[in-house]
C-alpha cells in the first residue's frame, strides 16, 4: 500500500488556498507572491502576503498572533488603509471575514499542496515579548520582578512616542468625554475630575495614586483640589517625566510619583486612593491581597477608586495571544462584578459603579489619530514594527469596545469605620 504521504503532491496557489477556506466568499482583495489572487478586486481592503516566511508565519500560528507576526515583520501588507489608524480595515475584516476551520483531512491537502516547508516556525518579529524565563517560571506571575519586566517592555518604549500618540495629557486610559465634540485633551481633563469628585478630595487632604504612570491624576489633585499627592509607578521613564512636569508645575512640594511597585508603599493614612489602569497587570488571584492592601493604606471613611478595563462577564480571561505577547504581558481581565466581590469580601463598602466602555473607543480614536498624524515621526524614534503594532492594539481594542466585547469599570468605595459609618453623603456631588 503507498503510503498518502508518498504520493504525488497537488499544488496549489495561496489564493486557491484562501478561497477554500472562506467559502462564502472573500471579502476582500488578496494577493499573494506567487501571483495568484482571490477575493474583490474592488474592495477598499487589500491584503498582500509578501514573502514565503509570511505564509509560514500564517499556518504555524493560525488566528490573531500569525496575523500579527506577519503584518508587523512586513510580509503582509494591509493596503488602503494607514498602519497608524487601520480601523476601517479592521471593521471590514471583522464584519465580514468568514474563515472556517477546515477538518483534519482538508488543512493536511491544504498544507501540502502549499508545500512543507511552510510549516517551519520563523522567529517572530523582536517587538514580540515571551522570554524563556515567562514560559519556565508560570507560577511565579506577578511576582515583583516578572511585574516590572512586563512594565518595562510596554511602558518603557519611549517618553517622546507616548507624547506624539497620547497628547499634551499624557494620559494612557481612558477618558471621559463630556459630549461629542469634546477634545481629547478636554476629556481626559474631565476623567480626573470626575475621579476627584468621586473621591471627594478637598484640600489638606492625602491621595495615594497607584499606577500612576506620566503623573496626570496626581498634578490634577494638587494642582485644583490641594491635596498632598504620592503615586507610585514601575516604569522609570515615567516617573522621571512626571517629576520634572511635577517640578515645572511649581507642585514639588505637595506631590511626588515615585519608581517602585504599589507593594513597596508603606506610608498610611491617606483620604483616598486612586488605582486607573493597574488592576489589569496584577493577575485576578491577585485582587484580595491588592485591594487589601490598598485598604490599609486608608483611613477609616477613605476612599478608593478603582479604574479599569473589564470583560462583559465574570470568568477569568487573558487578554488573548497578540495582546499577551506584544503589548501587555501577563494582563488578565474579569468583570466589574468579581472586582465588586473582592472589594466587598475585604470590608469596603462599594458606593457607586459606573461602565465607561464607549468613553474609551472614543479615547482609542483620538489615540489612533494621533499615531497617524504623527507616523514619520513615530516610525523615525521607535521603528515601524513597533508603531505598527501600536495601531494595530489601538484600532483593535476600539472595537472591542464598540462591540462590547471589553468594557471599562469604574468602581467606588468606602472603607468603614469601627461603627460600620462611611461618611458618604446622601447625594455626591458628581450626581449633581
Amino acid at each position: 500500500m503507498t503510503s498518502t504521504l508518498n504520493r504525488p503532491v497537488a499544488r496549489i496557489s495561496i489564493g486557491e488556498a484562501i478561497t477554500r477556506l472562506m467559502p462564502d466568499g472573500v471579502p476582500f482583495h488578496f494577493t499573494a507572491y506567487d501571483g495568484s489572487s482571490a477575493g474583490r478586486p474592488d474592495s477598499p481592503v487589500h491584503l498582500h502576503l509578501a514573502t514565503e516566511r509570511g505564509l509560514s508565519y500564517l499556518l504555524t500560528a493560525p488566528g490573531d498572533l500569525g496575523m500579527a507576526r506577519a503584518y508587523v515583520s512586513g510580509d503582509l501588507l494591509l493596503e488602503g488603509t494607514h498602519p497608524g489608524n487601520p480601523y476601517e480595515a479592521m471593521l471590514l475584516l471583522q464584519r465580514e471575514s468568514g474563515f472556517r476551520i477546515p477538518s483534519p483531512a482538508e488543512a493536511l491537502r491544504i498544507v501540502r499542496g502549499l508545500g512543507w516547508s511552510t510549516l517551519k516556525p520563523p522567529p517572530p518579529p523582536p517587538q514580540e515579548a515571551l522570554p524563556k524565563w515567562r514560559r519556565l517560571l508560570e507560577g511565579f506571575r506577578h511576582s515583583k520582578g516578572r511585574d516590572a519586566e512586563a512594565i518595562h517592555h510596554h511602558y518603557d518604549v519611549s517618553n517622546r512616542f507616548y507624547e506624539m500618540v497620547l497628547g499634551p495629557s499624557m494620559t494612557y486610559t481612558c477618558a471621559c468625554f463630556p459630549d461629542e465634540h469634546a477634545t481629547l485633551e478636554e476629556a481626559q481633563e474631565a476623567k480626573y475630575d470626575l475621579v476627584a469628585r468621586k473621591l471627594g478630595l478637598r484640600p489638606g487632604m492625602r491621595l495615594l495614586d497607584v499606577g500612576s504612570g506620566w503623573g496626570g491624576m496626581v498634578r490634577h489633585a494638587a494642582r485644583n483640589y490641594g491635596v498632598e499627592v504620592v503615586g507610585i509607578t514601575l516604569s522609570r521613564e515615567q516617573a522621571a517625566w512626571a517629576q520634572d512636569a511635577i517640578k515645572r508645575d511649581g507642585l514639588d512640594d505637595v506631590a511626588e510619583v515615585r519608581y517602585g511597585d504599589y507593594r513597596e508603599v508603606h506610608d498610611t493614612g491617606f483620604d483616598a486612593v486612586s488605582s486607573i489602569g493597574l488592576t489589569e497587570h496584577i493577575g485576578i488571584r491577585q485582587y484580595p491581597a491588592y485591594f487589601g492592601f490598598l485598604r490599609d493604606r486608608l483611613v477609616p471613611g477613605g476612599r478608593l477608586l478603582n479604574h479599569c478595563i473589564t470583560r462583559p462577564d465574570n470568568t477569568s480571561t487573558d487578554t488573548g495571544a497578540f495582546i499577551d505577547r506584544y503589548v501587555f504581558p501577563d494582563g488578565e481581565l474579569t468583570g466589574s462584578g468579581r472586582i465588586i466581590t473582592e472589594m466587598q469580601n475585604l470590608g469596603l463598602e462599594v458606593r457607586h459603579e459606573e461602565n465607561l466602555r464607549e468613553h474609551y473607543a472614543l479615547t482609542l480614536k483620538g489615540w489612533c489619530e494621533n499615531l497617524r498624524a504623527n507616523w514619520d515621526e513615530c516610525v523615525r524614534e521607535v521603528g515601524e514594527g513597533t508603531a505598527k503594532v501600536w495601531g494595530l492594539y489601538m484600532a483593535g481594542s476600539r472595537l472591542s469596545f464598540e462591540r462590547n466585547e471589553i468594557q471599562l469599570h469604574q468602581v467606588l468605595a468606602v472603607k468603614p469605620d469601627a461603627d460600620g459609618n462611611a461618611h458618604f453623603p446622601l447625594r455626591p456631588t458628581w450626581l449633581s
